[in-house]
């Protein structure tokens, strides 16, 4: 989103890789995370939340599903799923809290560590972004909010949960430029609304709703 009177909606395209590495013991993700693409890490601890059919489930990365599932680690996947998203704005931040939290954990283990079977293995994975106007453009902010409710969901992530990155601040696209066209009240109204959890269609719902004055 270009600094504009206007707010261009943007979207994009994913196209998700194999990285060729894989691991089957806890020993084995710790080595690899420090070397794996940011890219990686981004789309192993977000892609959850940009699934049509997000459901609550107790593990919302695919770390932490996967160190419950394969390993059969529960307390690890359980730090795994409680760290805190939104305390991030950087890659390097994140990533740093992911191999803090595997350290301590290791650290912690008075027994070998699982190794699953290899048809459990955990692959890295990491994805390509294409971004494309999506045609759809707010001239005002009234506009604006008519607009978010129509939205993809690919859109919504975009502006949403990518910006934050891409920022490097703990702030949307959204919020930028309400805050750029003096509603700094609205900006930090949907600064202080938590998209982890909340499926996208109730997030865009709850956008939507504080632009109209409506109750959350």
């Amino acid at each position: 989103m270009r600094d504009q009177k206007s707010f261009i909606f943007d979207t994009e395209l994913r196209l998700v890789v194999l990285t060729g590495i894989k691991v089957c013991s806890l020993k084995e993700l710790r080595a690899e995370l420090p070397k794996v693409p940011g890219s990686s890490i981004f789309f192993h601890t977000h892609q959850e939340y940009l699934a049509h059919d997000f459901q609550r489930s107790a593990h919302y990365n695919d770390f932490a599903r996967w160190v419950s599932e394969a390993l059969r680690e529960e307390a690890l996947a359980e730090k795994l799923a409680a760290i805190d998203l939104l305390a991030f704005t950087t890659i390097r931040e994140l990533r740093d809290a992911v191999i803090g939290t595997v350290d301590e954990y290791l650290g912690e283990l008075d027994r070998p560590g699982y190794e699953c079977r290899p048809e459990e293995a955990f692959h890295f994975c990491r994805s390509r972004s294409f971004v494309l106007p999506t045609g759809i453009v707010a001239d005002d902010v009234d506009d604006f909010f008519r607009k978010v409710a129509a939205i993809s969901h690919a859109s919504l992530y975009f502006h949403f949960f990518e910006a934050r990155l891409r920022l490097g601040r703990r702030t949307s696209d959204f919020s930028r430029w309400l805050t750029d066209r003096g509603r700094a009240d609205l900006a930090s109204a949907i600064d202080a609304l938590n998209p982890y959890v909340r499926s996208l269609d109730e997030l865009r719902r709850d956008i939507v709703q504080l632009g109209t004055g409506a109750p959350c």
